[in-house]
């Protein structure tokens, strides 16, 4: 975890995911979102400067709101960017931007089939 982590009790402190290709996700969300990443051997990369910092795990195994798992929102200021900024990093946009109550946001998934979620007010 990151030294700037401010450990409070009972709240949310990291997050993992399941990975097909730990150097393709990796280079998405470096390119796309500004993460970093340490490596813990083959099978574990470790993230930050995310919002909450987690790691993803070598595994066939994928995180899809269809088949129950719980969707990690980011947040950005320009939400038309962000999304053609996931496209050209190579995710896959599978909810093109739609309204909601409190704003707009998509949903997309990254190389190795994780799904997440971008809002914007």
């Amino acid at each position: 975890m990151s030294e700037s982590t401010q450990l409070k009790h009972h709240q949310l402190n990291y997050a993992e995911f399941p990975c097909r290709d730990l150097c393709a996700t990796k280079a998405f969300f470096a390119q796309v979102f500004g993460w970093s990443f340490t490596d813990y051997g083959p099978d574990y990369t470790a993230f930050a400067h995310s919002g909450l910092d987690g790691g993803f795990f070598r595994s066939e195994q994928m995180a899809r709101t269809a088949n129950g798992s719980a969707l990690l929102v980011l947040y950005s200021t320009h939400l038309e960017a962000t999304q053609a900024a996931v496209e050209q990093a190579g995710g896959q946009i599978i909810q093109p931007i739609f309204s909601f109550p409190g704003g707009r946001r998509f949903h997309f998934t990254e190389p190795s089939g994780n799904e997440f979620a971008v809002w914007s007010e």
